[in-house]
């Protein structure tokens, strides 16, 4: 009799374990379910979703962009070197190192500061990139797709530079791609300023054209040439805008620069004109810079057109190290 009661006892003790561990499997299945819901994010290439945040506004991004429509040229040149497809954009003065994008292959949406809304529409983008030229029309942009606002800043220059490319870079999962460009723009860069802070050289640059010449200095649009690359101002007390300052060429014989930075703006949006021409008068022959043979002549296409790019920034750097 005690034995049945042992084994009875017994056997109810197994079966209360069992139902113990059942209720713990139980348990342990429906919080592991709950964990893995709050976890998971769909990360596949189709399914990312990218928020931009910018000056204007913010863009958010769903998958990776296939039609890509672009205002600015710098970007453009920066998608062109990533291997990225562009669908759209204003064809009317392609840079020449660009030309490839001039054809029937590619929609034109206008130009730079006329944008054809009507053909952007057409094309149902699922992204459109603008830039200072075109800021005051961004709500027309953004009720047409998502869009990104990517200016320079021209007083921190390299910074506002890396940050467009990183947003570049992120929303079309080129991360890799990129860092490996901003390390070797960031090496030549070093390698220009060990050259100019061993040079008492000091430097003039000016935007010509067939009617006008005008100064740029420290934090100006192409103020780079002093602020990054570290080469040093003739004038310290030129104004700071995007438009330079109106000079003379008594000006330019005054200041006298051992070097002259000349970006011929009428070439690069296409006129059949030469600065050099009118450029090299009298005056400018009496300078340091004309007397040394260091008028360096810019391309505009890169300086004044685009800018901000991944290809126009390397060009850039190698015209100032071919300078220096």
């Amino acid at each position: 009799m005690k034995k049945f009661a042992f084994i009875t006892m017994l056997m109810a003790f197994i079966l209360f374990l069992g139902a113990c561990g059942n209720d713990n499997a139980a348990e342990t299945e429906e919080n592991s379910g709950s964990t893995s819901g709050e976890a998971t994010e769909e990360t596949t290439e189709d399914s990312k979703s990218v928020t931009i945040e910018h000056e204007l506004g913010e863009a958010t991004i769903e998958g990776t962009p296939e039609k890509v429509v672009v205002f600015d040229f710098g970007i453009l040149d920066t998608l062109d070197e990533l291997g990225v497809d562009v669908a759209g954009l204003p064809q009317a003065s392609v840079p020449g190192y660009l030309e490839q994008y001039a054809s029937d292959d590619y929609t034109n949406v206008g130009s730079l500061k006329e944008p054809d809304f009507e053909a952007i529409h057409a094309l149902q983008p699922d992204v459109i990139f603008i830039s200072g030229r075109q800021a005051q029309l961004y709500d027309q942009f953004a009720e047409i797709a998502p869009t990104v606002y990517i200016p320079i800043d021209t007083t921190n220059y390299v910074e506002s530079f890396k940050e467009n490319m990183n947003t570049v870079a992120e929303i079309f999962g080129k991360e890799d791609e990129m860092n490996t460009e901003l390390e070797d723009i960031d090496s030549r860069i070093a390698a220009i300023q060990e050259k100019t802070s061993a040079s008492e050289e000091k430097a003039l640059i000016v935007l010509g054209t067939q009617s006008k010449v005008s100064a740029y200095g420290p934090a100006s649009r192409f103020g780079l040439i002093h602020d990054v690359f570290g080469v040093k101002p003739a004038d310290e007390g030129i104004e700071s805008s995007t438009h330079g300052q109106n000079i003379t060429f008594e000006y330019i014989l005054d200041t006298n620069p051992d070097i002259l930075y000349v970006i011929d703006r009428d070439a690069a949006i296409g006129e059949d004109s030469s600065v050099k021409e009118s450029f090299e008068n009298d005056l400018v022959q009496k300078t340091n810079a004309y007397k040394n043979e260091k008028i360096h002549y810019l391309n505009g296409e890169y300086w004044y057109l685009s800018g901000g790019g991944l290809q126009s920034m390397k060009e850039m750097i190698s015209e100032i190290e071919g300078s220096l």
